[in-house]
């Protein structure tokens, strides 16, 4: 068993830029950040797509960064930080998943997606794939440092 606790690596904002694309988001989704970080993916969905947005954090230290961002931008309304462990906290009302996750900790947390998520759901990882499934759309994006990213796409059937 992995340890519940990773590094955080923000994601960059071109990613979430094509994150956000490439799952469609809209009005009327329910974004979920599994392990938000800072809350960034969450600010660019509520500010851009208007979405509705949940992140999931356990580092208390990260919470707190993510809802003094949340704060400032003015978007309270729109985004709620948990913290919480993403393993316990249900995410049966989420359209979009977002995952930031490595490949170990996306196996760990397939069985609890299938159970959840409702059919047509959507479900991002950033560099990372989901063990069993298979994509039905992969992109890759090249950040303003020259790294590669790829996003992969899954739907819930």
């Amino acid at each position: 068993m992995v340890p519940r606790s990773t590094v955080f690596f923000p994601t960059p904002d071109e990613v979430i830029e094509k994150m956000l694309e490439l799952a469609d988001v809209k009005e009327d989704d329910i974004l979920y950040d599994l392990g938000c970080g800072d809350g960034r993916v969450l600010i660019k969905a509520a500010k851009e797509r208007k979405a509705r947005c949940v992140g999931i954090e356990i580092k208390e230290e990260l919470v707190e960064e993510a809802k003094k961002r949340v704060a400032k931008e003015g978007l309270e309304k729109l985004i709620k930080i948990v913290h919480g462990d993403i393993f316990q906290e249900n995410i049966s009302d989420a359209t979009v998943v977002y995952l930031y996750l490595t490949t170990e900790l996306n196996a760990q947390l397939k069985p609890k997606l299938e159970k959840e998520l409702r059919k047509g759901a959507r479900v991002v990882s950033h560099q990372f794939e989901v063990p069993g499934w298979k994509a039905v759309k992969t992109e890759g994006i090249v950040d303003m440092f020259g790294q590669v990213h790829r996003l992969y796409l899954y739907v819930i059937e």
